[in-house]
């Protein structure tokens, strides 16, 4: 992928500050907005059913976020899934915790059935478990069979792959190594730190940022989602950068939106770490 790419797609992002309708869990819910704002975009929270609609036609994108759900929650997501696709708006999903029940498991895999979903944000066993692959998720983690390696990472990106031809989303596979693929190609990313790991939300965060760049870059969805995803991993690095001797994770959450903020195009160029894999 050519590195103006990546410098584009988050430039795009600045210039137009895309307004995301997230149905995202309460855990994590501000540090999503807070991200949002960060990386270039506008945020708007509502999972009330009789008001996603409206809320969902003022946007241009939609994040369906399982990891809290309740009967209204699961509601709205259709709700606001239907009114987005009929408005060719932007829906990404993020399967936290699929696999850890059967709740999580069947609403996730009914979203990806039923809406046009653009793209897929999780770790390998959640996806593997909407996928309906043998996975066994710990919780929000990602089991330790599942870890993408760089032995199995040929496997893990034609995973990806198909995943993506079959439902026609692009999908992030986000871990140690990233992995970002539609149906005919697929890029290894290896920006990061292993302090993002330590705090609460950092892929919650991720997938509303992914959502922000799949608004912006319409044309070019792949490159766009590559490059939130190097942008992340690359503000990361910069914020474990700046940890000194009394920072814990409670200050790495704080740099790591820091990080976004001042992300530019020029850094993400030459900071992300990106191979396309065969």
């Amino acid at each position: 992928m050519e590195p103006f790419a990546l410098k584009n797609a988050l430039e795009n992002v600045r210039n137009t500050t895309p307004l995301v309708h997230c149905i995202t869990n309460y855990v994590t819910v501000n540090d999503c907005a807070n991200a949002l704002l960060a990386s270039g975009g506008s945020p708007i929270m509502s999972d009330e059913p009789a008001d996603v609609a409206d809320i969902t036609a003022i946007c241009g994108g939609l994040v369906l976020n399982i990891g809290t759900l309740n009967a209204r929650s699961i509601e709205a997501m259709h709700v606001a899934g239907a009114r987005a696709a009929e408005l060719g708006h932007a829906i990404v999903l993020d399967p936290v915790g699929a696999g850890a029940s059967a709740l999580r498991t069947d609403t996730a895999g009914e979203l990806l059935d039923e809406l046009p979903v653009r793209v897929v944000r999780g770790n390998m066993s959640e996806v593997k478990a909407l996928a309906g692959a043998s996975a066994a998720t710990r919780g929000v983690d990602v089991n330790p069979d599942d870890v993408v390696t760089e032995e199995n990472l040929a496997a893990s990106a034609a995973f990806a792959r198909d995943l993506a031809a079959r439902s026609g989303a692009v999908v992030a596979v986000t871990g140690a190594i990233d992995i970002v693929a539609d149906a005919d190609r697929a890029f290894a990313i290896r920006n990061g730190s292993p302090l993002m790991g330590h705090i609460t939300g950092a892929g919650c965060m991720l997938t509303c940022v992914c959502a922000a760049f799949a608004v912006a870059n319409p044309q070019a969805l792949l490159e766009s989602q590559v490059a939130a995803v190097a942008g992340m991993g690359l503000a990361g690095q910069q914020a474990a950068g700046r940890m000194g001797g009394m920072d814990g994770n409670g200050s790495f959450r704080t740099y790591l939106l820091d990080a976004l903020y001042r992300l530019n195009g020029d850094a993400l160029e030459a900071g992300a770490k990106v191979e396309e894999l065969a």
